[in-house]
């Protein structure tokens, strides 16, 4: 019969520092949620805290009846897959030839890339690049710019690395180019460390709110976080009655979007979730 083990001072400690940040996490989307489910009049005298009083769906039929949330949506969710399917392509073409010891100049590129991180020109030059390059007010100033991520380059690059090297040979001596290892032998084995990467790409995209700020003019191309920021200032800045706010329910309305606004992530990281952790572990790990 095994004893049972007893608790350390260690293991007191860290679980409640773990159970206060998952308070500190859950919470305030409980209270997002309840104020977006409850009426009107409760939410206008401050009575909704974590449970919703009155349940009402108005804030979601105003949100779903506003022209500018749903095409921010849709707006959101094109950036994000065309977003994400670049940068994970163009992360495995840079990664795999970084990853081989044979590659020329390999560790001059790498500490160029590195020093990208530290040594970040700004936005000034970032958008002057982008306007000569004629990208503004279009998709593709929010993704090719940033095509690639450096931490996720070198996750990946190391992801290569520690991977077996023998399945790589035995298809150059089957007549194998360098393009046909990548595509069909590399990337299905190295599904964990793109779904990881991906996540974190799926992430930045989605959240995303400066970037579009800066280079897009054009009302109809905003992303939903761009909306839902316009959407908190104007509340704050407009100073509504209380007649007004009981009209319109503006803190419900918001509340509503950003509920919405996080569905698609809450969907996506469980099925994600053990790629990314197994995804993680393998890149540390020598093969």
């Amino acid at each position: 019969m095994v004893g049972h083990r007893k608790l350390s001072l260690f293991d007191i400690t860290n679980t409640l520092i773990l159970l206060l940040v998952a308070c500190s996490t859950i919470l305030p989307l409980v209270y997002i949620t309840a104020i977006s489910l409850s009426d009107t009049a409760s939410v206008t005298q401050g009575k909704v805290f974590l449970w919703p009083k009155g349940l009402n769906f108005e804030a979601y039929g105003q949100v779903l009846n506003d022209v500018k949330i749903p095409r921010s949506y849709l707006n959101t969710i094109m950036y994000t897959a065309l977003g994400t399917f670049i940068n994970v392509l163009m992360t495995c073409l840079a990664a795999y030839p970084l990853a081989q010891r044979g590659f020329v100049g390999r560790k001059y590129w790498m500490f160029l890339i590195v020093a990208t991180m530290f040594l970040n020109p700004g936005i000034i030059p970032n958008y002057l690049i982008v306007k000569e390059l004629g990208l503004l007010d279009s998709v593709w100033a929010l993704v090719i710019p940033n095509a690639i991520w450096t931490f996720q380059l070198i996750i990946l690059k190391s992801f290569f690395e520690n991977s077996s090297s023998s399945i790589r040979e035995a298809a150059k001596v089957d007549g194998a180019s360098e393009y046909r290892i990548l595509f069909n032998i590399m990337i299905p084995l190295s599904k964990p460390a793109l779904a990881s990467i991906a996540l974190f790409y799926f992430i930045g995209h989605w959240n995303s709110y400066f970037l579009p700020m800066i280079y897009l003019n054009t009302d109809t191309l905003y992303p939903l976080q761009v909306v839902l920021r316009q959407m908190l200032v104007f509340s704050e800045s407009t100073g509504s009655n209380l007649v007004e706010a009981a009209a319109l329910a503006p803190q419900a309305k918001k509340n509503a979007t950003i509920v919405l606004a996080m569905i698609p992530v809450l969907l996506v990281y469980p099925f994600a979730q053990k790629y990314f952790a197994k995804g993680v572990m393998l890149g540390s790990e020598k093969g």
